[in-house]
């Protein structure tokens, strides 16, 4: 009887110890994974500008770089490092601000509320850019940060969006 209890305690004991260690690899693929290339939608949805940053990335941060080969703006631009959701600290750089300005919906509150116009910073909830003209189609011209892991001019739809100037 013993060794019937003995038995049935090694092989849970084994099963334990062997789901413990899938859980611990997959949990090791969850923070590595890259979020920037996921897709968030159409033109009329923007793509949000934050992901989840991987092991390798933050280590190079943290050590002076910022994770892509480009150049901190921290010393010309007296923003800061570049955090891993930029677009609002981008903004920051173009416009001023605080340090919560690098997270895009606040940039709800700068200035104030206007319609869309060149000049005019244009919000949403999870992405922030200006105004810098306007296309043929109708759609306006934004620039903005880490639109597609950079500083980017494109015709977007500012539907559903804040104006702020």
């Amino acid at each position: 009887m013993r060794r019937m209890i003995y038995a049935l305690a090694a092989m849970l004991g084994v099963l334990a110890m062997a789901s413990g260690a899938e859980a611990q690899r997959y949990r090791g693929e969850r923070v590595g994974m890259d979020w920037e290339t996921m897709q968030f939608g159409s033109e009329n949805y923007p793509q949000a500008c934050s992901y989840r940053s991987s092991r390798a990335e933050r280590t190079t941060r943290r050590r002076g770089g910022d994770g892509y080969g480009l150049a901190s703006l921290s010393s010309s631009g007296g923003v800061g490092p570049r955090p891993r959701a930029w677009c609002g600290w981008w903004m920051r750089t173009q416009l001023g601000g605080g340090p919560a300005l690098n997270l895009a919906w606040n940039w709800r509150h700068y200035g104030s509320p206007t319609t869309p116009q060149v000049g005019a910073v244009v919000v949403w909830r999870h992405h922030v850019g200006i105004i810098t003209g306007q296309a043929s189609n109708g759609r306006w011209i934004v620039k903005s940060g880490n639109d597609g892991g950079r500083v980017r001019e494109r015709a977007r739809s500012v539907s559903g969006a804040i104006f702020r100037i």
